[in-house]
């Protein structure tokens, strides 16, 4: 049987990883660009785990290969047809026990030579935790601007242009806000931003510097790493500034009018703002917001959250930075932006890479 060490797996590339494990846990977290292939289905899973707990290893066993064995032609099959189309498949579960070890078992018999990968998918989580820190490009080049200046905006572009971004929201599937996740999904666990973000420093090595923007230190579910917080906070400050107005309309096109059709769309925002509301104290205050929410005035809703609650909690974060600022003013027009910061980069980081 060929085993495969994580770092021989990241070497490869034509590698895709075949993730055994049961649907539910591939969902849950899985090595990036890795295909399902899986042993068990969800159910079949669960009974093998209570005969396991009711009647032993023994059992468990043996029920697993009354359910394996009419399968097997068919998953082989599926991995024989990867392998047949150029790609160099290998084979993981967890952490690398009994179900990868089953399968290669299985497709060794079958004249197919097909690595292991050496402790799973837990091998690969330790791995890539220990390298993350020292991927890390040496300067962070870090953008500030409130709420709806249009951070993420930019960030795109400049990744589109070859630029090194670590985008965040991106990473977390999540806005960074109380309405982070409208449009998207409940967001990324921490196993899976890890591994994107790990992902994204694989693209990055040859770069002294990486473009990040000045995010909280949880986005969503996840926790930004130590080492990724401190580069930020010790780099490059861009601050974008635009007007309110500007700033209003880019909300409402991004949170809004994408789903102001949608059913659930008004009784989550009333859902949301429960929280900030919660935080404001003024009665005054929370009276015009209720009051813009019946109307569904979404332009002064955002209108208010910015001036009473986004805007002061901004300027309070901003203070974590130590290093001088760079001013960008009418930052609402992306392109000219963009342009300005592809300047200061040049100026400060004149043997670039791109």
């Amino acid at each position: 049987m060929k085993e495969i060490t994580v770092g021989e797996l990241l070497q490869l590339k034509n590698a895709i990883p075949i993730d055994v494990r049961s649907p539910v846990e591939f969902k849950e977290f899985c090595i990036p660009g890795a295909v399902n292939i899986p042993l068990f289905t969800d159910e079949e899973r669960a009974v093998i785990g209570t005969i396991y707990k009711q009647e032993g290893s023994d059992a468990a066993k043996w029920k697993a290969m009354e359910v394996v064995s009419p399968k097997l032609p068919t998953l082989l099959g599926e991995i024989k047809e990867i392998s047949a189309n150029g790609m160099q498949p290998i084979i993981y579960c967890w952490r690398g026990g009994m179900r990868s070890k089953a399968v290669a078992t299985f497709i060794s018999f079958s004249g197919l030579s097909i690595p292991r990968l050496v402790g799973g998918y837990r091998a690969y989580r330790q791995y890539i935790l220990e390298q993350i820190p020292a991927m890390l490009p040496e300067k962070a080049i870090t953008l500030h601007g409130m709420t709806g200046v249009g951070k993420t905006d930019i960030l795109k572009g400049l990744s589109d242009k070859g630029f090194p971004v670590i985008d965040l929201e991106a990473l977390a599937g999540h806005r960074g806000s109380i309405f982070g996740t409208y449009g998207l999904f409940t967001g990324n666990n921490q196993k899976t931003f890890d591994a994107l973000l790990f992902q994204s420093l694989m693209g990055m090595q040859e770069s002294p510097y990486f473009l990040i923007e000045a995010e909280s230190k949880r986005i969503g579910k996840v926790v930004i790493p130590e080492a990724l917080l401190l580069k930020k906070q010790q780099g490059m400050n861009i601050q974008l500034q635009s007007s309110l107005q500007s700033r209003i309309e880019r909300i409402y096109s991004d949170y809004v009018f994408p789903y102001l059709q949608e059913e659930w769309f008004h009784n989550k925002v009333i859902e949301r703002l429960v929280y900030i509301k919660k935080r404001l104290k003024d009665y005054d205050l929370i009276f015009r917001l209720d009051e813009a929410v019946n109307q569904e005035n979404y332009h002064l809703v955002i209108k208010i959250l910015l001036e009473e609650y986004y805007d002061p909690r901004y300027a309070h974060k901003k203070m974590e930075y130590t290093e001088p600022f760079h001013f960008i003013n009418n930052a609402e027009h992306i392109e000219s932006t963009m342009n300005e910061i592809i300047l200061l980069i040049e100026k400060n980081f004149l043997n670039r890479q791109i």
